[in-house]
């Protein structure tokens, strides 16, 4: 994990680095939190990377309410955002930073849409075969409270969850387009901020009889 290109920052984007972002078509993103559920498990980690592979972690302070500058390039609308799962982190930086991110894609939506042949729609599985990277996630379930003593490992780990994001979609992409469903997959990803806003308000299963 090379130091030219991964910086970890404190609260928010540096003004050098948000300019730098600003400029890309398409921002990597995901969290690390201290659990499932943002009312209780506080928010502890936020990973960016652009389509260079410049990776930036950002660490959450206890308490923390607002990141002007990651709102700023979360809310830019000519910036596509890339999640894994875009309704865990999206809920997770509305309710945490009052962030309402837009436009989404999200990765494994996509992959649920395209690699309909398979039932394996993890980022794990989805970097090894459109990217032939092995994801090592040995530190997935560890503790992301201790911001200002994170391992190696959980650095390295946090910034492998965006650095191959944006193959991955460009790869699905043109999954999609071969089967004729990326425009099912654009209105998957317009529907996922009033799925954010059900499960942040408790509500589930409301589409079902």
């Amino acid at each position: 994990m090379g130091l030219d290109n991964f910086k970890v920052l404190q609260e928010d984007l540096s003004d050098e680095i948000l300019s730098r972002y600003l400029k890309a078509d398409a921002i990597a993103v995901d969290t690390e939190t201290m659990g499932l559920n943002p009312h209780r498990d506080r928010l502890c980690l936020i990973q960016l990377c652009d389509p260079e592979g410049y990776v930036t972690a950002i660490r959450v302070t206890k308490g923390q309410q607002e990141a002007p500058k990651l709102k700023q390039l979360m809310e830019a609308s000519n910036i596509t955002k890339v999640f894994h799962f875009a309704r865990f982190d999206v809920a997770q930086l509305r309710h945490h930073f009052g962030i309402e991110t837009t436009p989404i894609f999200c990765t494994k939506i996509a992959s649920k849409l395209a690699r309909t042949y398979t039932s394996s729609h993890g980022l794990k599985s989805l970097v090894l075969e459109l990217e032939g990277v092995e994801l090592d996630k040995t530190a997935q379930s560890s503790d992301w409270g201790n911001a200002d003593k994170l391992s190696e490992e959980q650095l390295s780990y946090a910034a492998n969850d965006v650095r191959y994001l944006l193959g991955v979609k460009e790869k699905l992409i043109s999954m999609l387009n071969r089967e004729n469903r990326m425009e099912l997959a654009r209105n998957c990803f317009n529907c996922l901020p009033v799925l954010v806003s059900l499960d942040l308000q408790f509500y589930q299963n409301i589409f079902e009889h």
